[in-house]
């Protein structure tokens, strides 16, 4: 396949099936770390029962399946994209991640549920090749209930050796943190030491978070916690410092992977309120830092309305 960025964009990626139970959403709970406290997530029967607003970042790797899948097969059997080279699948890494809640998902999927996706943006440098792509989850009318933006970093990859970068479509832009000013919230919390092996049962079964070996070998000194498991739990709290922990509350939430977190390791999330509108709705940048490492990792912003 001939190298030329420029194709790539816009690519539009086959259709993806995709389905989930209650169960599929009390497992994601409990695997960002949910607590006895938060019934509205980890209990089907509370009369609040809902979906946490960011479930739908699993379903990439989850797609309709009820089983454990092979992530090692997923990856050698992805879909080529015109334009881009075959990047080396044990050198990428997971870049960003952002989630809009466009509509309320319902507990249980039933229905044609898919995900429609497009390469939206490429960027490549000395560095290597960073890949963007948009994810919308769609009913089985077409009706939009998330859209979802990733990056993933390939380390040291290559395509023309030349510097490029070109977006058609972008995720909602974090404000800086403003370290002049003390946090309005803290939340700390401690990742057990089988956090991974809980989070991985929602789809992800990616050997480097369970397995010690993957790890050693790419320097992390052993298994790491999955990006979107400290993903969720950054979520979960600024949602409930800000939000009320009120899963229609969140509007969007974004996040940049700076270092990893080992299972067992304690996350501070500190959130300040940046702005908000007439109308009440709230703009949340937050900064996750890992006290175990002493390492930050994971910087983003969220945007709620009043719940």
């Amino acid at each position: 396949m001939s190298v030329d960025l420029s194709k790539a964009i816009g690519y539009q990626l086959q259709d993806q099936p995709v389905a989930w139970t209650k169960k599929d959403l009390l497992l994601y709970a409990v695997g960002i770390g949910a607590k006895k406290d938060d019934l509205p997530f980890v209990y089907e029967l509370d009369k609040s029962f809902a979906a946490f607003p960011t479930f739908p970042v699993v379903l990439n790797l989850k797609g309709q399946s009820t089983d454990v899948t092979d992530f090692n097969k997923l990856v050698q059997d992805s879909e080529p994209v015109p334009g881009l080279p075959k990047f080396d699948p044990r050198r990428i890494v997971h870049g960003s991640q952002s989630i809009e809640s466009l509509k309320p998902l319902p507990t249980e999927s039933g229905g044609d549920w898919k995900l429609k996706r497009r390469i939206i943006g490429i960027h490549e440098n000395k560095s290597g090749v960073i890949v963007e792509v948009e994810t919308l989850l769609v009913d089985g009318n077409g009706v939009p209930y998330s859209r979802m933006v990733s990056a993933t970093f390939n380390v040291g990859g290559k395509a023309t050796g030349q510097k490029f970068s070109r977006v058609i479509a972008v995720a909602p832009s974090p404000q800086a943190v403003p370290n002049e000013r003390t946090p309005d919230h803290v939340v700390t919390e401690a990742t057990s030491e089988e956090q991974a092996i809980i989070y991985r049962l929602s789809g992800d079964f990616n050997p480097l978070h369970i397995d010690p070996r993957p790890g050693q070998k790419a320097g992390f000194g052993g298994a790491i916690l999955h990006g979107l498991s400290t993903f969720g739990f950054a979520a979960r709290a600024v949602l409930k410092a800000v939000g009320n922990n009120d899963p229609t509350a969140l509007l969007a939430f974004g996040a940049r992977f700076t270092s990893p977190v080992k299972p067992g390791d304690s996350l501070e999330t500190s959130t300040w309120r940046m702005s908000e509108s007439v109308d009440g709705v709230i703009e949340v940048a937050f900064l996750t830092k890992n006290l175990t490492s002493g390492k930050v990792s994971m910087i983003g912003d969220e945007v709620m309305r009043p719940s």
